[in-house]
C-alpha cells in the first residue's frame, strides 16, 4: 500500500497518496509478474497502475476522491457548457472547448475534466500542454477515456 501511495503522491502531488488510496483500500497484484495492477475500495475501482510506464490511470471514482480531498489543482480541465454534455458520455475534449487548463499539464499525463461550474465529467490523457489547451483553437487536447455517464 505505501508503495502504491508513493507511486500517487509522485505522479499527482504531495498527499494524493493518502487521498485516493484509502486504509481499506484492496490492492490487487498481477498474476504473472506478482505487481501492483488494481487499487479498489468499497467494491469500486478507483486506479489502474499502467505495466508500460508504473503510472496510474484513474477511473471516475478514483478522480471523484482526488476532487474530494482538493488534490486535482496541478492537473484539471474545464470545459464549455456546451461540449459538457459530451464530454461526459466519453467524447474527447476538442480545443476550442476547453475554458481553462492548469499550465502544468503535459501531454500523455493523467488530466480530470470538468465543467465550469467545478463537477466532475471525465478522466483522460492530454494530447496537448495545458497552455496549448487555451491557445489551440483546433484539434483534440483530451482523450476521454471514461465519462460519468457512460455506460
Amino acid at each position: 500500500m505505501e508503495k502504491a501511495r508513493k507511486i500517487a503522491d509522485y505522479q499527482f502531488g504531495k498527499g494524493a497518496g493518502r487521498a485516493l488510496i484509502p486504509d481499506d483500500a484492496k490492492i490487487t497484484l498481477s498474476r504473472t509478474t506478482g505487481r501492483i495492477r488494481y487499487i479498489h475500495s468499497k467494491g469500486k475501482l478507483l486506479a489502474t497502475l499502467r505495466p508500460t510506464d508504473g503510472m496510474f490511470s484513474l477511473t471516475v471514482n478514483g478522480a471523484e476522491r482526488l476532487t474530494e480531498k482538493g488534490q486535482v489543482a496541478d492537473m484539471t480541465v474545464e470545459v464549455s457548457k456546451d461540449a459538457a454534455p459530451f464530454i461526459a458520455k466519453g467524447k474527447s475534449v476538442f480545443a476550442k472547448h476547453v475554458t481553462h487548463a492548469s499550465a502544468e499539464i503535459r501531454p500523455g499525463e493523467e488530466t480530470i475534466i470538468r465543467s465550469e461550474k467545478g463537477e466532475l465529467l471525465a478522466v483522460g490523457k492530454a494530447v496537448l500542454t495545458g497552455r496549448e489547451m487555451i491557445t489551440f483553437k483546433r484539434g483534440a487536447a483530451v482523450h476521454v477515456r471514461r465519462g460519468i455517464d457512460e455506460e
